[in-house]
């Protein structure tokens, strides 16, 4: 099938790897020109060799100065805006009572604000395109609380809610808004919060994971790569009449309805 997404000028926000660089790699595949960000200029450009991109920007998603540069420059070099997905670094896990206030006030400017300011800063783009869409990266703690990561079970909620609001708002100006949901996907994100969990309750980092594996339905982790195609289909034209909607790619993990 022919996604309709060749020279589709596309800005993924957090692709230096893991799941943003799985939708970066998947749209570059596709034909978009993608330009690659990260907080790390070096990642960045690494990112952008690997899919064959020649934009690459530094970036804090948190710092709202910083996402205007990145907007400017990425708009200027790509010569416009069609698709934005956005995605950030997880906020720090912990319960309740670890938290402290600042925690609290990063994860807000990371994982909702970095969302609210993306758009914003895409919409006057769009409109000169005649459309566009916006994909967030989202988690499946939208629809069940996940343990140890509170900020994340409070922000990514947050983000469904905005999601469905601005679809409603900006689909006479043809621009789609959706999120996508990742379950357990193999990445560093992901390993790292196994380790946390296996020192936290004393296990090894194996009987952590395999519990893990014996909650989700496929009995897997999924690859970045399964998360990467089907974020480009939902910036496609196959996905066309779709808006407002949350997707899940998490081996059947999420079992309420």
């Amino acid at each position: 099938m022919d996604l309709g997404l060749t020279n589709k000028r596309a800005l993924v926000t957090a692709s230096s790897g893991g799941l943003g660089f799985a939708c970066a790699q998947a749209l570059a595949g596709e034909g978009a020109v993608v330009a690659t960000s990260s907080r790390d200029p070096e990642r960045a450009q690494t990112a952008a060799d690997n899919i064959g991109s020649k934009y690459a920007y530094d970036v804090d998603v948190s710092d709202k100065t910083s996402l205007e540069t990145l907007f400017a420059n990425a708009t200027s070099d790509l010569g416009g805006l069609d698709i934005l997905v956005c995605n950030a670094g997880g906020p720090p896990p912990g319960g309740f009572l670890a938290l402290e206030e600042d925690k609290w006030d990063f994860a807000y400017q990371l994982t909702l604000q970095s969302v609210v300011r993306s758009v914003r800063l895409a919409i006057p783009h769009f409109e000169k395109a005649g459309g566009g869409v916006v994909v967030v990266i989202a988690s499946s703690s939208v629809k069940s609380p996940i343990p140890n990561l509170l900020l994340s079970n409070v922000f990514r909620p947050a983000i469904q809610g905005l999601c469905k609001s601005l679809a409603l708002e900006l689909a006479s100006k043809n621009i789609r808004v959706l999120c996508l949901s990742p379950g357990r996907i193999e990445t560093d994100r992901v390993n790292q919060l196994d380790q946390i969990k296996a020192e936290r309750q004393g296990k090894d980092f194996d009987s952590v994971r395999q519990a893990s594996l014996a909650n989700i339905p496929m009995g897997r982790l999924g690859e970045p790569a399964e998360f990467g195609r089907v974020a480009a289909f939902l910036c496609s034209e196959a996905a066309s009449y779709m808006t407002g909607s949350t997707l899940f790619v998490d081996g059947g993990s999420v079992k309420c309805l």
